[in-house]
């Protein structure tokens, strides 16, 4: 199959299409769905990889902050377990209606291309807001491996990011965290007041896994860039990695993953791989052990590995986000690559404790129909076949790409209203040209027009227009394409329909 992972150049593109077979016969056959499913809304993408997430609600939309998983190859070219040293890319998706998700691509933080040069990876971020001298300020935090913490900055949710200060944030040097194992997977909580703490830290100290007192709290500068004191010592039982925090009607709700111990464990410990909790009335603690609320994902998708999440409220209700390996197992190479789902949390009303979730394929209810009447960018979709994303030009800055006949992309819940009688669509090369069908319902659904995209050389750019009808009410919508057989058609930047 081909799908990829989009990356800033077309040799990093992560070859997610490079495992498995061609769903794409000469004939011009539909491409199958992989991963994602739909009605389904978990994982959140078909075409690429995204762990260890972490949520940043801002102006109405969920912005998801992603570690990005590459496929890694042998000598022999065969897919292998991943290592993660390469990885020095974050991805980035959003959504305001936790179904159809913008993928933003990937932001270079690591490396000599990336805003951070002296890192060598970028793992696990954390993303914070905060205005600051009345400008609102965007901080995205990342572990270089298991060494460092480092910050970039910015004045949008998207980007582009920067390296305030050069270095890292946190090190070896920092007081307080001489004795942590890992010095990674950070979360952030600016709090009612403005003050802002920073949460981090993992690993298990040889034969302390009941308590490997390796997590950390610390203040952050009013600057969100600098820490301020000594890090203080959260004294969570079983602790693995992957902090999370929270403030829920005062209560401060600090949540992680449980470590992998296989020994005689003691009643009432959490089992391997789970996210366990604690709470405070303090966001510098002292904490109190609340239990396990999400089982490793094993128990829910057949395929285990680490539990890495992020909690956050939208509109009123809470989620949680996390990482399964239910792409790259539909690829038949779950061999650590991860994906991002969610599903609802629950808080007891009488005890303020949370309920156990339950991971699902199904996700989440869609939280409002999709408006086709707005500019939408091409890379917003609830499911996909066959294609890949890639970086373009402002301002898209992403676009669907390696179109092929018989792939497609679709959006869930579209409300057409009264009737559509225009699709405008905006496109670029280099390509053979092709068609857009328009489709309700599914791949093969009910046809409402189509676009005939003529060839078009490299880096030209073309705005189409093709009448439509029978595009009313609300329905799932497909656009498949269409074109001469193993060419590459065209690349899709946005579209809109209108009344």
């Amino acid at each position: 199959m081909t799908n990829a992972n989009s990356n800033l150049s077309a040799e990093e593109k992560d070859p997610v299409q490079d495992a498995g077979a061609d769903t794409k016969p000469v004939e011009a056959k539909l491409a199958a769905a992989l991963g994602k499913q739909p009605p389904h809304g978990n994982p959140l993408m078909g075409h690429k990889f995204g762990a260890d997430p972490y949520a940043l609600v801002y102006d109405d939309r969920v912005y998801l902050y992603m570690t990005g998983d590459v496929l890694e190859h042998d000598g022999a070219g065969e897919i292998k377990e991943n290592s993660y040293s390469s990885i020095n890319k974050l991805h980035l998706i959003s959504s305001s209606d936790l179904m159809n998700w913008t993928d933003h691509g990937a932001i270079a933080v690591a490396g000599p291309q990336g805003a951070a040069t002296w890192a060598t990876q970028s793992w696990a971020p954390a993303a914070a807001h905060k205005v600051i001298d009345g400008q609102d300020r965007f901080f995205l935090y990342f572990a270089n491996n298991a060494t460092s913490i480092g910050v970039l900055t910015s004045d949008s949710p998207e980007g582009p990011w920067v390296d305030p200060i050069g270095k890292p944030l946190i090190t070896r040097q920092t007081p307080g965290v001489e004795a942590v194992t890992w010095l990674f997977d950070p979360a952030v909580l600016v709090d009612d007041d403005g003050e802002a703490y920073i949460y981090f830290g993992g690993g298990v100290p040889e034969g302390q896994f009941a308590e490997p007192n390796t997590a950390r709290v610390m203040r952050l500068g009013p600057d969100m860039t600098s820490v301020v004191g000594t890090a203080e010592v959260i004294p969570a039982p079983y602790m693995f990695e992957n902090s999370g925090i929270n403030k829920v009607n005062g209560q401060y709700y600090y949540t992680y993953c449980s470590n992998f111990y296989d020994g005689v464990r003691e009643e009432g410990s959490p089992r391997a791989g789970e996210i366990i909790y604690m709470t405070s009335d303090n966001p510098m603690g002292p904490w109190t052990y609340q239990g396990s609320i999400l089982k490793n994902p094993m128990h829910f998708f057949g395929v285990g590995g680490n539990n890495h999440h992020a909690i956050f409220e939208f509109r009123d209700s809470w989620y949680i986000a996390y990482h399964a390996q239910t792409l790259s197992k539909a690829m038949g190479v779950a061999k650590g690559y991860r994906s991002t789902h969610l599903n609802p949390v629950e808080f007891d009303a009488a005890s303020g404790l949370i309920q156990e979730i339950a991971a699902s394929y199904e996700g989440v209810p869609q939280l409002q129909s999709f408006d086709p009447y707005a500019p939408t960018r091409g890379v917003t979709m609830a499911w996909n076949a066959g294609i890949t994303t890639e970086a373009a030009a402002e301002p898209a800055r992403t676009q669907v790409a390696d179109i092929q006949t018989g792939d497609w992309v679709a959006q869930a819940s579209v409300d057409f209203g009264e009737g559509a009688k225009t699709f405008r669509a905006w496109l670029a090369g280099a390509g053979a040209g092709g068609t857009i069908e328009l489709r309700l319902s599914s791949a093969e659904g009910e046809s409402i027009g189509a676009l005939e995209v003529p060839a078009l050389a490299s880096g030209e750019t073309v705005e189409l227009t093709a009448e439509v009808s029978g595009a009313s009410g609300t329905h799932d919508l497909y656009l498949v394409f269409q074109g001469a057989p193993e060419a590459e058609l065209f690349r899709l930047a946005a579209w809109q329909f209108e009344r």
